[in-house]
């Protein structure tokens, strides 16, 4: 049984630190490779974290003040941003400020140096090229709690595209297959959603709901099931999870997740899809 934990508060770093407290004993398991570790948030634009698109930075200070007390391995915070200058978005996110106070790296993965890999049995993507500092990591997926209009949802494993060379091939053919292909070649060894203010509508629409809540857990596909399951839709209807499951990646099914801390009944809500997810939806 994978096992997820949700928080639910309106203090994002204690939820945070609370979140991973309650998985402490898989969390170093799943850190215990000497490994420096990358904190991988998701800016694919510098719209602030309050309008629902992108990472909350005190859910970052919260994974990082985590790691300060569980570990002396080195930590960068990275991402290579689809939309905007990288250091921009950290700006206006306030990371900068985070990665200041606690004296970890910070990394525009946009400039890193590629290394080109190739997926075991690729479903579709046979060749990815990879920033370096994300393939020689112990990587720690921090994406928003948000809706896409071709995935379905973009968690922690879509949010793996900020390391690649070109984000937007990942779009030329089927965006589920590739998602699962990514997973293969970088699959987090933990994964914190940040549920504080998620996003309905599609990945950029800027439309916030509040929901104060915190996912973590070491199965990146068991958290992201669970985050698809709080914004009311049903994990088994996320192709890439489903696919994912198929590679052996971990597991989509709820019936096989062990949810400590909040239910996802007493927390789950709705999510609107726009209407170009619904004319979109075949492309994936």
């Amino acid at each position: 049984m994978s096992t997820v934990a949700i928080v639910k508060g309106k203090q994002p770093i204690e939820a945070t630190v609370r979140s991973l407290e309650m998985i402490e004993s898989t969390v170093k398991k799943a850190l215990s490779k000497k490994r420096p570790i990358l904190v991988k948030p998701n800016y694919i634009n510098s719209k602030p974290p309050s309008t629902g698109v992108t990472t909350d930075s005190r859910v970052i200070e919260g994974v990082v003040k985590f790691l300060r007390q569980h570990t002396t391995r080195d930590i960068v915070i990275g991402e290579g941003s689809g939309w905007a200058d990288t250091f921009h978005a950290f700006k206006v996110a306030g990371v900068d400020a985070v990665a200041e106070r606690w004296k970890v790296g910070l990394l525009d993965m946009n400039k890193d140096e590629f290394v080109e890999v190739e997926p075991q049995n690729p479903l579709s993507l046979k060749k990815v090229r990879v920033a370096r500092t994300a393939l020689e990591s112990s990587i720690i997926s921090v994406p928003k709690l948000k809706l896409h209009r071709i995935a379905t949802v973009t968690l922690s494993l879509k949010n793996m595209m900020g390391a690649l060379a070109s984000k937007g091939s990942m779009h030329r053919g089927s965006l589920s297959k590739k998602i699962a292909d990514l997973a293969s070649v970088l699959k987090p060894c933990v994964s914190v959603v940040d549920g504080i203010i998620a996003g309905e509508g599609h990945e950029v629409s800027g439309n916030p709901v509040e929901m104060n809540l915190i996912i973590a857990g070491t199965d990146p596909l068991a958290v992201d099931a669970v985050g698809a399951a709080v914004m009311g839709i049903r994990p088994t209807h996320v192709k890439h999870l489903r696919l994912a499951e198929m590679k052996g990646l971990g597991t989509c099914n709820l019936d096989e997740i062990t949810v400590l801390g909040e239910p996802v009944e007493a927390v789950k809500r709705k999510f609107q899809r726009s209407l170009s997810s619904k004319l979109l939806k075949y492309l994936s």
